[in-house]
């Protein structure tokens, strides 16, 4: 963790913001302030456009513009939901990277991260994003290198799945600034008496996800997660998971309801969506992501589960976003 001390912090807040992830990573600040009876951490919000950011409840947070805020922070989060990786401001990616020229250490919060890698300030770190924003990011470069953590702290690079992940990497923050009884006292006060390790995984497990126990199906979801692109067949899941073919099938019927099949094309096509709804990536690209060589194929089968082809969804997004827009001031 970087030494330099850290008390001027910035907020970057992009319209669609979560309240609760930023809400995590402020108020543990808030409370080492009050709990210490010193101004520890100076904090300030930017909305990325204009003075007035809206969260995704609506609630509205007013602040200093870019142009204002300047870059006399020590920290600056970027806080982000929605779509972050087609989300459009280039003036707020020039302003990440005059941070970054300046030697201002950056975090992000939830979508946040992906939007210091376009920046192209996250070279060479390693970093973490919310869990529905890691495949795309993937897509996007292999290079970017990416943990399923809930925090990441490397090197001046802060980031943070989001959600109440903020609490556990602020209580790590507040440790290495003012002491581990600071933390503690912190998190007391919110009654968080179980504070995460930067290496928890962010979405529960897949016995809690989907109820299952037995070490074969455990196994062949496993198998299924690492093969998306170059799906295995069923055959290939049995022998892999130390199981007949039958049997195998079998239990996904008893413990999923579902056949092997049915259960892998979802999981697939659920990567698919993620995909068309969150990236710009050609409809082609995203297809052989999900393992499909049939364009035409992959259409229909993406039709059969989310009511619209994949080219459609888009064009519906798009006509939505546009519809939703605002003037320039205060939109992403």
């Amino acid at each position: 963790m970087n030494d330099q001390k850290i008390k001027r912090i910035g907020f970057i807040l992009v319209d669609g913001f979560s309240l609760m992830s930023l809400s995590s990573a402020v108020e543990p600040l808030r409370a080492a302030n009050h709990l210490s009876g010193e101004t520890l951490f100076d904090i300030t919000f930017i909305p990325a456009s204009g003075t007035r950011a809206s969260s995704s409840v609506g609630i509205i947070s007013e602040g200093k513009s870019i142009e204002e805020s300047g870059y006399d922070f020590d920290l600056v989060f970027v806080t982000a939901a929605g779509s972050p990786i087609t989300y459009e401001n280039p003036k707020l990616l020039k302003y990440i990277k005059m941070l970054s020229s300046k030697r201002v250490q950056l975090g992000g919060i939830s979508g946040g991260s992906a939007l210091l890698a376009r920046a192209g300030v996250m070279t060479n770190h390693s970093f973490t994003v919310h869990w529905d924003h890691f495949e795309a990011l993937q897509e996007m470069s292999s290079q970017y290198l990416l943990k399923r953590s809930l925090y990441v702290i490397d090197n001046g690079r802060y980031t943070c799945a989001g959600g109440v992940a903020p609490m556990d990497m602020m209580s790590a923050l507040i440790a290495s600034q003012h002491g581990r009884k600071l933390a503690k006292a912190v998190n007391d006060w919110f009654i968080y008496t179980s504070v995460r390790a930067a290496n928890d995984p962010q979405r529960m497990g897949l016995v809690e996800k989907y109820n299952v126990h037995h070490p074969a199906v455990i196994c062949a979801i496993e198998l299924m997660q690492n093969h998306i692109s170059d799906p295995l067949s069923s055959e290939q899941l049995a022998r892999l998971s130390n199981i007949g073919e039958r049997q195998l099938s079998r239990l996904f019927q008893k413990n999923l309801g579902k056949k092997i099949n049915t259960f892998y094309t979802e999981m697939r096509l659920e990567h698919a969506h993620t995909l068309v709804t969150q990236t710009s990536m050609p409809v082609i690209e995203i297809a052989i992501s999900a393992g499909y060589e049939s364009l035409n194929y992959f259409s229909q089968k993406f039709k059969q589960v989310f009511e619209y082809s994949p080219a459609q969804l888009r064009k519906n997004k798009t006509s939505n976003a546009l519809q939703n827009s605002q003037p320039l001031e205060s939109v992403n």
